[in-house]
């Protein structure tokens, strides 16, 4: 089951057919074994890998660390909540170290993203604190290296 599961992150666009012959199971196999998958929430769905700068849009990828107060019987829970609720919030991790959470967000610009920390992120009860990384450029996301040809991604998928 791992390893269905390591073939679908690193490209969820390999047929069933293809993943039964990687698996050494029947195309009938692996479409159950998927349905099986996305039934308990293992797998919580499919998504592409954009390169914006390909697309000439201007998106801001920021990285933010949230210091947070814990809550009785509730710790970082309610505060996470509140967070992941903001449409703009592509991921947040409990984290160990200096900072408490952390928040990866995209917005059009600097000043968008500036804007969700004051308004949004800052003002939530149990928020002490903010730190905002701003992405500069992109090497590599989700194992999908950036900029190099595709060929070479190909390649890099097999590995």
């Amino acid at each position: 089951m791992t390893s269905l599961l390591k073939l679908l992150e690193r490209n969820c666009r390999v047929s069933n057919a293809q993943l039964a012959t990687m698996l050494g199971l029947s195309e009938e196999e692996v479409d159950e074994k998927i349905k099986e998958l996305e039934k308990n929430n293992t797998v919580l769905g499919y998504r592409a890998i954009v390169d914006w700068e390909q697309v000439k849009e201007e998106v801001v990828t920021a990285l933010i660390e949230v210091k947070v107060t814990p809550q009785r019987d509730l710790g970082f829970e309610r505060v996470a909540e509140r967070i992941y609720q903001y449409e703009e919030v592509e991921s947040l991790y409990l984290m160990s170290g200096g900072f408490d959470l952390s928040v990866t967000i995209t917005g059009k610009s600097m000043k968008e993203v500036a804007l969700f920390v004051a308004t949004k992120l800052a003002p939530i009860e149990g928020v002490s604190g903010t730190a905002t990384h701003f992405v500069l450029k992109k090497y590599k996301d989700h194992g999908v290296m950036f900029n190099i040809e595709e060929e070479q991604q190909e390649r890099a998928y097999l590995l």
